[in-house]
């Protein structure tokens, strides 16, 4: 079994973190439930430094600037593999999100090892070791944790704690280090944003779309304040049907299919007066259209650039994944042919110099050729 203490009081955390302090970087992993509510319930933290560990009960706590200090400590690296929703835990539970960080899966993917690697994946690649996927469904929030559970949280740091130098030595060896440094300063929270899951918006009228937007809007902030999931709210279907009929009264709002009863007698009256507002914004200042789907000289110039991009993964001796997502190569496409777009914010530093502006010009010199033969 790992190593491990329990650390249940705010001045045995402020031991912890006074022991974990002496190093260069700890790695980090939460536990957590999320279930039946908008934010995640968090339930344990690990840390860990050559081998030991300490496993931080948060439901015991009544102090928690100690951890706070140490995960925005610039003098600490922050280890965690796929730390989105570690990230999201740190921001809604204590207000930070944990910097230097170094993440595992993103140097994976960058170092050539993997793209999307898995924590079980790295370990066995890197050490050959076969992790348990027993605990991974478990009820983290329920006390006492079972043996096998604490065992299972302990080896998700100490293991990490462990591919850390060999991941470092790999990353300076290659001199990426500090672009994966970068990497976890731009991580943050929220991904694509509520509205990127209605694929279909971009064919709503203008009015319907602000209507949309109102909606979503009013399911965010209602699942916050309820701390229930999204679809609990409002399903995604029935908000775009509502967008799409603009019910102006109770009795029309009954017609939308699959609106539940309980959402009519709670929110009713609300939806139809918030729907009529948004429809009158609307009209008086028609929202953004959506960009329609890449059409076929988009698609075209996206699949050019695929070549190019690929060149640069392999020159670079890293995952293509990790270098640009499809639909950004199809965002350089829509630029290069005149469209208007929002550069995605991660469109800078290393990733700006040795892929963006490359793309860039390889699609300006396609275009040129190509004009110059037709």
């Amino acid at each position: 079994m790992a190593s491990f203490s329990w650390v249940r009081s705010n001045d045995e955390l402020a031991q912890a973190i006074q022991s974990v302090r002496k190093y260069d970087a700890v790695a980090v992993d939460t536990e957590f439930r999320r279930r039946d509510t908008f934010f995640p319930q968090v339930a344990l933290v690990q840390l860990a430094v050559e081998g030991h560990c300490w496993l931080i009960d948060p439901l015991t706590l009544t102090d928690t600037d100690a951890l706070k200090s140490l995960l925005t400590d610039p003098s600490v690296i922050k280890v965690l593999h796929s730390a989105s929703e570690d990230l999201e835990i740190f921001e809604y539970w204590l207000g930070v999100l944990p910097r230097p960080l170094f993440d595992t899966q993103k140097a994976a993917a960058m170092l050539n090892m993997g793209f999307g690697l898995s924590y079980r994946a790295m370990v066995e690649q890197m050490l050959g070791v076969v992790l348990s996927k027993e605990e991974t469904q478990s009820d983290w929030l329920a006390r006492p944790l079972s043996d096998a559970q604490c065992e299972y949280a302990a080896q998700d740091v100490t293991y990490l704690c462990t591919c850390w130098p060999m991941l470092r030595a790999k990353a300076d060896a290659r001199g990426v280090f500090a672009w994966i440094l970068a990497e976890g300063e731009a991580a943050e929270t929220g991904g694509r944003g509520p509205l990127a899951k209605f694929k279909s918006a971009w064919k709503l009228k203008p009015v319907q779309l602000g209507v949309l937007m109102a909606l979503v809007t009013w399911r965010e902030t209602e699942a916050r304040r309820r701390d229930k999931p999204r679809s609990w709210i409002l399903a995604d279907k029935v908000m775009t049907e509502l967008a799409q009929k603009m019910p102006e009264n109770l009795p029309k709002l009954g017609e939308i299919s699959g609106i539940p009863h309980s959402v009519i007698r709670r929110d009713g009256r609300q939806l139809i007066e918030l729907i009529a507002t948004a429809a009158n914004t609307a009209r008086a200042q028609p929202p953004t259209p959506l960009p329609a789907p890449a059409n076929g000289q988009v698609r075209a110039l996206a699949k050019v650039l695929a070549g190019p991009l690929a060149g640069i993964a392999e020159e670079l001796e890293m995952n293509v994944e990790v270098l640009l997502a499809g639909r950004e190569l199809e965002l350089i496409a829509r630029e290069a042919l005149g469209e208007s777009i929002d550069p995605p914010a991660h469109w800078v530093g290393w990733r700006a110099t040795t892929v963006i502006e490359p793309l860039r010009r390889r699609a300006r010199v396609h275009l040129e050729s190509q004009h110059e033969t037709g």
